[in-house]
């Protein structure tokens, strides 16, 4: 009779779950997943490492695994406390035979992996299951990974396959377990009240879970037939399906990069092949190069300096910091795009990149300063994106280049008419079209014909933009 226990980590599914198939194959199994009080504490500056929109798309997703689990004839474990006090115990108590779990790549994960291999001697198997791409089947070894993504993704497309999908598991036979399988309360494993998105203007509802993501996969490729036109739409910054949205589902593991990646395929074989359905599959190669960039350089990409090295005098200035991180800086493209991003727990990619620029080129405050406040509140929050993209426009990642954004152009090019600027800046709703991107040039006598007051109902711009490039091109 051997037992094995299944610990759910950043894989929170069941279709294409290698970890589960393994541990399948034993007689009984145990699924366990642990809500690890650490990952509520709080970030170096002092943000607390989990939002509550976070929080609250997890604890759905870890619902929905147990409902799915349920369905397979298993049942989900649900513990608060560390995964290396608690899966130790739960092997002697059930004498245990094999742990399968997902390995991850950066320090807090790879700490806990450490402390709990050294309890389960040989019990504790990993599998890699986060990449589209394989770990064992990029052809690079660690340490020849490109810093240049255009060298690695030419390589890959050449040298390398996506592996097959695994099915799921039938049949699964529960370990007799003493204890309850109930679900815990919420307010028992948060050390906040969870919110959920209500009447909040969001490109989309994001509701956690394997069930949910599936769901959106198949309305945006097949019923929608967004795909055919996401390369055309996807830096537009309003509505549900200018992109995927696949990326909080991603995050946490509830969809499989590789259940994403024979979609497409199956898409391009039944309906259409285009620069479009290459381009997804080209994002998800983005996501793995970020992955197996933080496995080359470790703790470097969550230094000031970067994976370049280059020493900087960042600035932390923490009224500065508010008035970015509240959307009160008096630029509205920053400011709605922030705005959306506290309301809801997601922004668009072309937000992302601008909002990064403009704290860590125009504002010069320390880039981690903003990485890790989209740490708290993205809902789609992975270390290895998220600091890789941050680190890429504060220039000290992956683009060596002189990179900034000229805020008010990227304004006008993207949201021409200002319709997403006063989605989220209600104050600005009257402003007209020429003013929209910059109400602060408007004279005293327009502001008081559009009921609007700068300075007072809006804020003066934080900064002089133009001062500021300036100050950027003599910087670096």
């Amino acid at each position: 009779m051997k037992r094995s226990i299944i610990w759910f980590r950043n894989d929170l599914r069941v279709h294409d779950n290698e970890a589960l198939v393994k541990a399948a194959q034993a007689n009984e199994i145990l699924p366990v997943f642990c809500f690890d009080p650490r990952s509520f504490g709080t970030t170096g500056f002092g943000f607390p490492k989990t939002g509550s929109l976070r929080a609250q798309f997890l604890y759905e997703s870890v619902l929905n695994l147990k409902k799915n689990l349920q369905t397979l004839g298993a049942d989900l474990l649900i513990k608060k406390g560390k995964p290396e006090e608690v899966i130790p115990e739960l092997v002697d108590d059930y004498t245990i035979d094999l742990v399968f779990t997902s390995k991850e790549i950066t320090r807090e994960e790879t700490e806990i992996e450490q402390a709990l291999k050294a309890k389960l001697e040989n019990k504790l198997s990993f599998v890699w299951q986060s990449t589209l791409f394989h770990i064992n089947d990029i052809p690079f070894s660690k340490d020849q990974i490109p810093d240049v993504f255009t060298k690695y993704r030419k390589k890959i497309e050449k040298d390398s396959e996506v592996r097959k999908m695994f099915s799921s598991p039938v049949g699964l036979n529960l370990v007799t377990f003493e204890g309850s399988f109930d679900l815990p309360d919420p307010d028992s494993l948060f050390p906040f009240a969870i919110e959920k998105q209500t009447d909040k203007p969001a490109v989309l509802n994001f509701s956690g879970g394997e069930e949910m993501a599936l769901k959106r996969l198949n309305e945006y490729i097949w019923q929608g037939d967004h795909l055919r036109h996401y390369k055309q739409t996807r830096n537009e910054l309003l509505g549900a399906d200018y992109s995927s949205k696949f990326s909080p589902w991603l995050a946490n593991g509830s969809l499989s990069p590789r259940k994403v990646y024979y979609e497409v395929k199956k898409y391009e074989n039944e309906r259409t092949q285009n620069s479009s359905t290459y381009w997804l599959i080209f994002e998800l190669m983005w996501r793995d190069y970020f992955r197996f960039s933080a496995w080359k350089y470790g703790d470097k990409i969550f230094r000031s300096s970067g994976i370049q090295g280059k020493n900087r005098n960042w600035h932390t200035n923490r009224d500065k910091f508010t008035r970015w991180a509240e959307g009160n800086t008096g630029i509205p493209f920053i400011d709605a795009n922030m705005r959306e991003l506290k309301a809801t727990g997601y922004m668009s990619n072309r937000g992302r990149q601008n909002v990064a620029s403009f704290l860590a080129q125009n504002l010069n405050l320390d880039w981690r300063m903003g990485a890790e406040y989209f740490e708290s509140q993205l809902v789609d929050y992975d270390p290895c994106s998220n600091y890789g993209n941050w680190a890429y426009n504060a220039t000290v990642g992956h683009d060596p280049r002189n990179r900034y954004f000229n805020i008010v152009h990227q304004s006008k090019t993207y949201d021409s008419d200002g319709t997403y600027i006063r989605t989220w800046i209600p104050e600005l709703k009257k402003v007209p079209n020429e003013f929209i991107h910059e109400p602060h040039k408007m004279f005293p006598e327009q502001q008081a014909l559009y009921n609007i007051e700068i300075g007072k109902i809006y804020p003066e711009p934080m900064i002089n933009l133009e001062e500021s490039y300036e100050e950027i091109k003599a910087r670096n």
